[in-house]
């Protein structure tokens, strides 16, 4: 059966942009940006942008998993900072939470 298309494939191409420390589609415009902490142990996602004309199609999400599995591949923990990811996508992917970075709170007793 036959699928028609919206302009976007479900698999959208998301690049690794290491030296600008963010996550992007091929043609720039959608992209999440992060910041390494912790003497570069933990991922800090601190925007998720998709230009209007783009919004809608799953880009926020697909740029999201693409920096969660890296993150998960280099043995980082991530602080969800950017709203989209901690208020939409960890609720909507409980699964992701393994991955989440948590203060050791017994230091501070």
């Amino acid at each position: 059966m036959a699928t028609g298309t919206t302009g976007a494939t479900p698999e959208a191409k998301i690049v690794w942009n290491e030296r600008q420390r963010r996550f992007e589609t091929e043609d720039k415009q959608a992209y999440l940006q992060y910041e390494l902490r912790n003497g570069g142990k933990v991922m800090d996602m601190v925007h998720t942008f998709v230009p209007p004309t783009k919004r809608g199609l799953g880009l926020a999400s697909h740029l999201t998993v693409a920096a969660f599995n890296h993150a998960r591949s280099s043995s980082l923990s991530v602080i969800p900072t950017c709203s989209y990811i901690s208020d939409t996508f960890i609720p909507r992917n409980p699964s992701w939470k393994s991955v989440l970075y948590y203060e050791d709170l017994k230091s501070s007793i």
